[in-house]
């Protein structure tokens, strides 16, 4: 199911960056991409309220939303710190929404974001990386509207997390740009006077049994019903009451599983009726998969699975946050299979729908990570802001299932709080109790279902014999050994390898890599065989990630440039990546 467009607007929506529907697990119609063309302004002194830029907005500059302001598709390439940045634009509501119940929403706005529409204040939401909803049905005209957002970013402040994002002026070593501000699709989706707000669908361990659970909002009467289809075909149905929260069996016979060998999905569809009359129709999909862990063993649909992962940033030369378009988070996705990998850790940000969305298509498995870099969550203030917005994710990205597991944390402070990294994977198994959680990938685990470690060493004999220590003394690799929770068996992965810088012809005393650099094309192929070897064959290691996909402006040890362009043999990469792994064989 490839969902896409809005209202048909023809050639008008050529023009529009990033057009496509932004969330393709919860599609309806009518709706409206409001990217493009914004006012925009930097508040330097943060007055912008007080000069009424609220009601009528002054704003001097134009903006490409949704990239970012950093970002030079956004035709700013504004690089400095903006404490609060304004944007502005009119809308007219088109003749298909008209008395409907209108919704606005926001894919991703970072960070603090307050929102007016025609003057009304509609509210505030904080968190740069989850989106935000305001029903906008009592202040939208048929005429001109007047939509206003206020962002307030500060990633110096300790109290949000930013990821990756700089805190210099300059990106340097593995610190990349920042971004403020819009930089995912806005859009208004016309619903009826009950609508369904989220779906998610639920199996039995054995595969066997499935539900959907729908929430609705309004005052549901009548019925909802489901549909489910594979290929084209209706292969189940089902029904319940309306309520604010239905169930709804179904019932599959056997299963057709996800995996990335063969990534089977099935389309549903769920219409809510009350006396004849169609209330809400939404168009989703779902794949059946499980994943488990026994003992050491890390197990996909019951089956013993090595995950071949690679490190992806989510960064773009142009749009620094922001995907030019569509297709270029499908086709990262492609290069990586073609390369030999069957998944990706997505690094220190939470990518956006559409991405997920193609990886449950094509098969490709990945782990969920906050951005956890740049906030201090043993302050009071920043733990709430990191809890609620880790919350938000979960919830968000709960029924793609690409996601194998959850990463709250990455490589934590050697005198981190505890607690709060034992409360967070405590509230992550409460969210979702399905899937294994890493508390905090690489360093000091405090409770974690897979143990991992990072281990950029770049000679291979040490490399490998560190890693034996699981086989000689039942004892995984520790990145801190005297402050790590003592081992109990869990899965071992090594989730950060390599890294080796490889950027021949280019010059400057910004690039930036592990180790030392090779001195040509066959020795780091060589070294990467004999690291990736070391790994693959050790079977009491479940994965590995490689670092990294693609170079990201300064940092160049990816396997593509920041352009995407291979810098070796893909089918070499793949051969080396493809080896059979000795837990495999287990």
């Amino acid at each position: 199911m490839v969902i896409s467009g809005g209202l048909h607007l023809g050639d008008r929506m050529a023009r529009i960056p990033r057009p496509e529907h932004p969330r393709p697990s919860l599609y309806r119609r009518p709706w409206l991409c409001l990217n493009g063309t914004w006012k925009f302004a930097v508040d330097l002194d943060g007055t912008g309220e007080a000069r009424g830029w609220a009601r009528e907005p002054e704003l001097d500059l134009e903006i490409l939303v949704p990239f970012p302001p950093e970002s030079r598709l956004s035709g700013l390439g504004l690089t400095d710190f903006m404490p609060v940045v304004w944007y502005s634009r009119s809308f007219r509501l088109p003749k298909a929404m008209a008395g409907k119940r209108i919704l606005l929403h926001f894919g991703a706005v970072d960070y603090e974001a307050r929102v007016w529409l025609n003057g009304h204040y509609l509210g505030e939401h904080r968190g740069g990386y989850t989106p935000f909803t305001f029903e906008i049905t009592g202040k939208v005209s048929g005429g001109h509207n007047w939509l206003v957002l206020q962002a307030r970013d500060d990633n110096r402040s300790g109290l949000q997390p930013s990821g990756k994002q700089s805190a210099r002026r300059e990106s340097y070593g593995c610190m990349y740009s920042r971004v403020t501000g819009i930089w995912q699709t806005v859009w208004l989706e016309a619903v009826g006077p009950a609508f369904i707000e989220t779906v998610s669908v639920g199996t039995a361990k054995q595969g066997c049994r499935t539900w959907v659970v729908a929430k609705l909002s309004g005052s549901p009467e009548g019925v909802v019903e489901a549909f489910v289809y594979k290929d084209g075909a209706m292969v189940a149905c089902g029904g319940s009451p309306a309520s604010s929260e239905v169930r709804i069996p179904l019932d599959l016979g056997t299963p057709k599983l996800w995996s990335p060998d063969d990534p089977n999905l099935y389309d549903l569809e769920l219409v809510v009726r009350s006396g004849g009359r169609v209330l809400d129709r939404v168009r989703s999909y779902f794949g059946i998969r499980s994943v488990e862990i026994q003992g050491d063993r890390f197990l996909l649909n019951g089956k013993r699975i090595f995950q071949r992962l690679v490190l992806d940033q989510g960064y773009y030369p142009g749009g620094i946050y922001t995907a030019p378009s569509d297709g270029d988070l499908r086709r990262d996705i492609e290069i990586s299979k073609e390369m030999g990998f069957n998944g990706a850790r997505l690094h220190q940000k939470v990518f956006e729908p559409r991405f997920l969305y193609w990886a449950d298509r094509l098969g490709y498995m990945v782990w969920g990570e906050f951005p956890s870099w740049g906030i201090d969550p043993s302050r009071p203030q920043a733990c709430e802001n990191f809890i609620s917005e880790w919350v938000e994710v979960l919830r968000r990205d709960i029924n793609h299932p690409c996601i194998i597991g959850w990463c709250p944390f990455n490589e934590t402070d050697p005198n981190q709080d505890s607690w709060v990294v034992r409360t967070v994977y405590g509230i992550t198994k409460m969210v979702d109790p399905e899937r294994p959680v890493i508390d905090t990938s690489g360093y000091t685990h405090v409770a974690t279902d897979v143990y991992d470690c990072h281990d950029y060493d770049q000679n291979p004999q040490t490399f490998r014999a560190r890693h034996l220590s699981i086989l000689e003394r039942g004892e995984p690799y520790r990145n801190r050994p005297g402050r790590d929770a003592p081992y109990s068996g869990q899965p071992v992965m090594v989730s950060e390898f390599g890294g080796t810088w490889w950027n021949p012809g280019q010059t400057g005393t910004k690039a930036w890599g592990y180790g030392e650099r090779p001195k040509s094309e066959a020795e780091f192929l060589e070294r990467y065989e004999a690291l990736t070897g070391a790994l693959l064959a050790n079977p009491k290691i479940v994965g590995f990630c490689y670092t990294q996909l693609y170079d990201v402006e300064q940092e160049v040890n990816g396997l593509l440039t920041y352009d995407r362009k291979p810098k070796f043999d893909p089918a070499r990469i793949r051969a080396i990546n493809t080896r059979r792994a000795a837990y495999e064989e287990r």
